[in-house]
This record gives structure tokens, C-alpha cells and sequence, in this order.
């Protein structure tokens, strides 16, 4: 396993804080390349790795609460193309097992995946010792412990360079980076994820935020106790939540990055790296995908951020970056590229 960075890609990188220009590193980064498993031998010890005992550590206890949904947080239902193209993204975190989410996006190498940079490359609690995840298994469609298409090693990671100097002090600079690609080996079958799973999502570049946007997640907890333990939010299976974007600019104390845009929305721990799409059908399950889910933002009745660490009266909403041709269409092009 090798880390490299992908010559002839290269983003800017600035930041615009609240109030204050904001610089980061003054030269374009290249996009950074982390091999996972590319040998028969690597892919079959990932394989081994995720027992069914493993993946089950990562369901948390159901609860006797009653089903209770609403455009914050349901369940979806319905059985289309959006079911096949997300699925949990499975990894090892600093010698901890975790889940994100991820999404088969159109790519020419049929095996490519979109998800939250923290999801591949993550620092410790302390924003120190930088890591590329290991052990990365993506599965389609999972819901109740099933693999209707199979499992899928991760080959190589994608991150913009400039989320390796993440130090989870300064969102302004690097919550923007917080995006990642990764390429896919084929499944037991021999099958490349596009094709086991006939279709995948298209991805927009520079969309405008505002809008109606609908998230999607395998969240393994809930933000409201009276849906918390529901099978939707124990990492058993796929929700949703849809309404108007809204951007988030951090507060005055802790800005954000940007154009992080996002809906309200309960979905907690396990969600980060779940699509974002403007545009979707729900009869044909397939749309475009603009961002990811990356953090939580609170808002007041009025609209505006609430202070850091006050939640009270405030509205929980899902975030994260917006895709643009900046940052993203080099993490994209060099996945379809690889193999």
C-alpha cells in the first residue's frame, strides 16, 4: 500500500472566512492517491476482515420507539436505482472499526464512489496523525445485515492534498477539501460495482446551492430521542432527508468553509459522506449528486447560525461542500482514470 499524488491535477485553494479573507497554502495542490488493496492477497484480506460479526459491532441496539418520520428523517422505501447506487462504506479509523456512506457515481472506469474526505483520511480527536483509512468495503444497497450485490474492496483513495494538512482546528480552509473518491475492485463475481449494480449517479459540478436537496445516509444514531434506535437510524438501513438548502457560514467564533449547503436533517454518526442531490426522481431512484454530508449546523427561528455550542431552540441541519470543477472534477477524473 503506497501514497502518491496524481501529477497534471491540480485546485486552488483559498477560503472565504465570515468577515475575513482567509489564505490557504498559496500553491495549487495536486490530487493525493492512497493505494488500498490492488493485489488478489490485499482484496481477500479485507474480505476476511469484515465478518459478519464485525459488521454487526457496527449496528447499534434497536429501541422500542414508535416509527415516526417526517422530511427531517424517514426511512426510504422505495425499491429503484437510488437503493442500488448508496450503500455503506466500511473502514478501519485509527485502529477503530466505523461506517460512512457512498454513492456509485457515473465514471469511465465503471468503479468509482463518492464520499466525505474524513472518511478515507482522518486525523485523531486531536487533529494530529494523519491516516489513510484501511480495511475500505463498500456494499450497495446494504440494509439488514444483506448484500444483495455483493462486496467491494476499495482500490485506491482520492483526497485534494490540501485535506492532508486538515487540523481540524481551521474549517474555514479545509471543511471545503472535505470530499473524496474512491476507485473500486469488482466484487466476488468479478463484477465492477457499476455493472452489479446496473446504474449509477450522474455528479454536477458548480450547482447553484439554494434549492430544493434531498441527503441520504446510513446514520447509526438520530438527533431526536423520540426516533433514536428506529432500524433507519441504527445503521441498518437507508434514509433521507429532503426541504430547502440552506448555506452555512459558521459563527464568528468557528467560520465554516464556503459553500456548505445542507437541509434539516437528524441523521447523525455513520451519514457523513452520504449523497446530496438537486435533482432527483424518486420513481426512477436516479439524479444528480452535488455535494456530501460532512457536519452538523444549527439554525435559529431566524434563519442564523446559532452560537457554538448552543442548540437549544435551534434547528439541526446535515452539511457539507458543494461539488465544484475547483475541487471535486480533478478528485473525479482521476478516479475514472485509475485502475
Amino acid at each position: 500500500m503506497m501514497s502518491t499524488t496524481v501529477k497534471g491535477l491540480v485546485v486552488g485553494a483559498a477560503a472565504l472566512a465570515v468577515g475575513t479573507l482567509t489564505a490557504a497554502p498559496a500553491a495549487a495542490e495536486p490530487v493525493a492517491e492512497h493505494r488500498l488493496a490492488t493485489t488478489a492477497e490485499e482484496q481477500r484480506a479485507v474480505q476476511d476482515y469484515w465478518t459478519p460479526e464485525r459488521i454487526a459491532a457496527l449496528t447499534e441496539p434497536a429501541s422500542d420507539n414508535p416509527p415516526k418520520a417526517g422530511p427531517d428523517g424517514a426511512p426510504w422505501t422505495n425499491r429503484n436505482a437510488l437503493n442500488a447506487t448508496v450503500g455503506r462504506l466500511f473502514f478501519t479509523d485509527h485502529g477503530e472499526d466505523a461506517s460512512c456512506t457512498a454513492t456509485v457515481v457515473e465514471a469511465a472506469n465503471r468503479s468509482t464512489i463518492v464520499t466525505a474526505g474524513h472518511c478515507v483520511n482522518a486525523t485523531n480527536l486531536l487533529g494530529e496523525d494523519n491516516q489513510w483509512t484501511r480495511n475500505v468495503l463498500f456494499i450497495p444497497a446494504y440494509h439488514d445485515g444483506q448484500e444483495p450485490f455483493g462486496r467491494f474492496t476499495g482500490r485506491i483513495s482520492f483526497v485534494d492534498a490540501t485535506w492532508l494538512d486538515n487540523d481540524q482546528q481551521h474549517g474555514e480552509i479545509y471543511g471545503a477539501y472535505d470530499q473524496a473518491t474512491v476507485v473500486l475492485n469488482p466484487n466476488e463475481r468479478g463484477q465492477r460495482v457499476q455493472d452489479a449494480v446496473g446504474a449509477a449517479q450522474r455528479i454536477g459540478f458548480d450547482k447553484p446551492g439554494a434549492g430544493t436537496a434531498t441527503a441520504f445516509g446510513y446514520p447509526r444514531a438520530a438527533s431526536d430521542p423520540e426516533r433514536e434506535g428506529l432500524p433507519e437510524y441504527i445503521g441498518e438501513r437507508l434514509a433521507f432527508c429532503r426541504g430547502p438548502a440552506k448555506e452555512y457560514l459558521g459563527t464568528p467564533d468557528n467560520p465554516a468553509a464556503p459553500d456548505l449547503w445542507g437541509v434539516a436533517c437528524i441523521m447523525g454518526g455513520g451519514s457523513s459522506g452520504g449523497p446530496r442531490f438537486a435533482e432527483l426522481s424518486e420513481e426512477t431512484g436516479i439524479g444528480t449528486v452535488v455535494g456530501t454530508n460532512t457536519r452538523s449546523a444549527h439554525f435559529d427561528s431566524a434563519g442564523d447560525p446559532c452560537p457554538t455550542g448552543e442548540q437549544e431552540g435551534c434547528t439541526r441541519y446535515l452539511v457539507g461542500p458543494q461539488f465544484t470543477e475547483e475541487i471535486t472534477l480533478p478528485l473525479h477524473q482521476a478516479a475514472q482514470q485509475a485502475w
